[in-house]
């Protein structure tokens, strides 16, 4: 057994090794110091000297644990007030800094500027307190508050300052008045007009503030001060494309690369802009030139694997992103849940299975995950597929939702409806109003003739979410199928038109309803709109029906036998030419 005296000795030592706060006065301070940040070794040693001379006493011994034991125990706002009253009393800069820490850790905005404040005062020449303050008011939105340490943090950064300046919008990101912030940047940039990186930053804060003009002008005189500077190439693109011009920001681009054909950022720019303009050939050119410039970047192998998957060379695809993740992309399992999307699709399912279950984290971790389970039912091993999805654990409700109709799926292409029915009802008893659990077990219970339960969750879904178009359609459709309550779903079908007019499918429902209602001309024009809006089976299924109605036998074999050789197995499609050939 220690003895108490010894105890207090034990833990002092500990106080006084963890935190080098309490000093005790004597002439030598054989405590150690902790150890100086990356903010400046030659700030800290010069500032020993403001540490306080203080008694270690048992009060600020047992407050300082009381701190530190609540934070490990999951406490973070009793170590937020344990050690923040410490660092008050102590006026202590490393029990500031720590009670910063702490309170940021435990969510408690208020308390951490108090005590980022704290530090800042008793270390006024900290870069590290100084940022922390900024941030921290900017956080809270106190704008103006942040402004003499925003100016403190520029007038002292010497040859960063550029970078400061470049941080700012990152900084500023998460505030809700634009037009202040755009002021407050202006203010700090004002006393460095020969700074290009102080004119970028106004040039950002005027685009977030919708001055378009403004923010030109800025890029104008950050690219007189530094021609040919990419960052401001770029974002002047990004003006040009926000206007609305896609065509100038192209031009724009090109022109920069003819003065400087070697700018890879501008270039890659350039290819990106292409492809969302689905101009793919153009930037495919733009992508193997980059390629040409930088073998081994992996942004640019990434790029070109997905143009390439967007095109359907899906072999191409696989190279680019297998040398994208060689290459050290930053996000591996991105390229891995792309690497298995490519080989499912080229039917490789063993290699397929091997990439989604080496996604291991991220966004796209529970998709991988859910694919690995469609691959595994693909194979007739529903049971397992189920199993799997059952170890997963959601972490959030969202996540719930999405395992959920995962399972229900796997069941529906197994034609249990029953049991897909359950597993979406025992669902809706945890979450009643999901609305994307509604929908699925609306179309299960639509397959088991429960047109009760399918109508009363469609209607459901319509309440919780009124501009729900498929929610419109799919219950307007359901009555055009059976030929009932015809005029109400027409009404119901011209509703999801309404609310989204070029959806294929919903175009598809209104074409079968007037088909229904013995309109078969004005019912053929809406099919074949919903057809080249979007090549499908049941569209073709219903298209030529309707034509084989009209007599025109030889247009709807026609169509039939184009649909049929895209999709085979398609059962609806076997079962219109069951009907009709």
């Amino acid at each position: 057994m220690i003895s108490s005296n010894l105890k207090l000795v034990v833990l002092a030592g500990i106080f006084l090794a963890q935190a080098g706060c309490a000093q005790v006065p004597t002439q030598t301070d054989s405590a150690p110091e902790a150890a100086p940040t990356t903010e400046s070794k030659a700030t800290d040693e010069e500032t020993k000297s403001d540490l306080p001379v203080q008694e270690l006493t048992a009060q600020a011994l047992y407050q300082y644990l009381v701190g530190e034991i609540a934070l490990q125990r999951g406490q973070p706002e009793l170590a937020t007030e344990a050690l923040l009253d410490l660092a008050k009393s102590s006026r202590d800069r490393r029990l500031a800094q720590r009670a910063t820490e702490t309170a940021v850790q435990a969510r408690q905005l208020t308390k951490a500027v108090e005590a980022a404040e704290l530090w800042q005062s008793l270390a006024p020449s900290s870069l590290q307190a100084r940022q922390a303050a900024a941030a921290l008011l900017l956080g809270s939105g106190q704008i103006e508050m942040a402004r003499p340490h925003l100016d403190n943090l520029m007038a002292t950064q010497g040859d960063a300052r550029g970078h400061g300046f470049l941080q700012l919008d990152s900084m500023l990101s998460r505030q809700a008045d634009k037009e202040a912030v755009l002021n407050l940047v202006r203010e700090v940039a004002e006393p460095y007009p020969d700074l290009p990186e102080a004119h970028f930053a106004v040039a950002q804060a005027a685009i977030k503030a919708g001055k378009f003009e403004l923010a030109r002008s800025e890029l104008a005189q950050a690219e007189r001060l530094r021609p040919g500077w990419d960052a401001a190439v770029l974002l002047n693109g990004q003006i040009l494309q926000q206007q609305g011009s896609v065509s100038e920001a192209i031009a724009y681009y090109r022109a920069n690369l003819k003065k400087r054909p070697k700018a890879g950022q501008i270039r890659l720019a350039l290819a990106r802009l292409l492809v969302s303009d689905k101009q793919y050939q153009e930037a495919r050119v733009e992508f193997q030139l980059l390629v040409k410039d930088s073998p081994n970047d992996p942004d640019v192998a990434f790029a070109i694997g997905i143009l390439s998957m967007q095109e359907g060379d899906l072999e191409t695809a696989d190279v680019y992103l297998q040398k994208a993740l060689a290459n050290g992309h930053k996000e591996d399992d991105l390229v891995r849940f792309y690497l298995g999307q490519v080989a499912e699709e080229r039917k490789q399912f063993d290699a397929a299975e091997r990439w989604f279950r080496s996604v291991t984290q991220g966004e796209q971790y529970l998709n991988a995950q859910i694919r690995v389970a469609g691959l595994l039912a693909r194979q007739g091993k529903s049971d397992e597929a189920r199993q799997y999805l059952k170890a997963i654990s959601p972490k959030s409700n969202q996540q719930r939702v999405l395992l959920i109709q995962a399972e229900a799926q796997i069941l529906r292409e197994a034609k249990q409806y029953q049991q897909a029915f359950d597993v979406l009802t025992l669902g809706l008893e945890k979450m009643p109003n999901q609305s994307e659990l509604l929908y699925d077990r609306a179309m299960a219970a639509d397959k088991l003739d429960k047109l009760d339960v399918m109508e009363k969750d469609l209607r459901r879904l319509i309440q919780v979410k009124p501009d729900n178009a498929h929610a419109y359609n799919a219950l307007g459709f359901s009555f055009a199928e059976r030929g009932i309550r015809l005029e109400e779903a027409l009404a119901l079908i011209e509703k999801a038109v309404e609310l989204s007019p070029d959806d294929p499918f919903i175009v598809d429902s209104l074409g079968w309803v007037y088909y229904r209602l013995g309109q078969p001309e004005k019912a053929a024009a809406l099919l074949r709109k919903a057809l080249i809006l979007r090549p499908d089976a049941e569209i073709s299924a219903h298209l030529g029906e309707v034509l084989w109605v009209q007599g025109k036998h030889d247009e709807a074999r026609k169509v039939w036998d184009a649909a049929a050789k895209q999709f085979p197995e398609n059962e609806a499609l076997r079962d219109v030419l069951q009907k009709y050939k």
